[in-house]
């Protein structure tokens, strides 16, 4: 079983990863009716929140999106180039869009982070709660700064638990010996079903 991940794929999966989390922000902003520094500050915080808690954790320095200002200019460029539409935007979103962007965003930056604390020799119970505080530390700051209480804290719907199972699903096709890209997209497309199964069907977690 192959220890270093495939680090372009890492690679890609991340930047979808940002692009998703980036733009829950921008929805988000504009539901609050942000000026566009807003809305830049909070898809920033949004996109980036996760994967600087993870590189504190796994004590990595520079910080990613340090390490590739490419990460940021990306960022930057796709919010101004989004700006004359911002109002347009404000009154198609729903809560269902940022649902969505949530879903995809969790599956994505869990199953990245959890290769990336793996192949830093994490012990697996470790690298998988890395994979899931960073899959839901964006968003959980994203509403923080927008006045709200975090989603992953008051839908009642299973959303860390998802990321959890998506990352052991992970380890375990990696541990059965299916090659690492089949193990990252599948575990990032259970991640997101799971979340957006619970969300259509209103499952709930011991809330009454």
């Amino acid at each position: 079983m192959k220890i270093v991940p495939a680090i372009h794929l890492i690679t890609i999966i991340e930047i979808g990863a940002i692009l998703v989390g980036a733009f829950s922000g921008f929805v988000e902003a504009r539901r609050k009716r942000m000026d566009i520094v807003g809305v830049i500050i909070v898809a920033f915080i949004t996109a980036f929140g996760g994967g600087t808690m993870r590189d504190i954790l796994l004590d990595k320095r520079p910080l990613f999106w340090v390490q590739h200002q490419e990460y940021t200019i990306l960022l930057f460029v796709v919010a101004l180039l989004a700006a004359p539409f911002f109002k347009q935007i404000r009154h198609i979103v729903s809560e269902r869009l940022i649902v969505v962007a949530d879903a995809v965003g969790l599956g994505l930056f869990a199953v990245a982070s959890v290769a990336q604390a793996r192949a830093a020799g994490m012990p697996l119970f470790i690298a998988v709660m890395m994979g899931v505080v960073t899959g839901i530390f964006g968003g959980v700051l994203r509403d923080i700064v927008c006045n709200e209480v975090p989603m992953v804290f008051r839908d009642g719907k299973p959303y860390a638990i998802c990321a959890f199972f998506g990352c052991w699903a992970y380890l375990g096709l990696l541990y059965i010996g299916t090659t690492e890209d089949v193990a990252l997209w599948t575990g990032a497309a259970l991640i997101t079903v799971l979340r957006l199964v619970s969300w259509k069907f209103d499952l709930r977690l011991g809330r009454h």
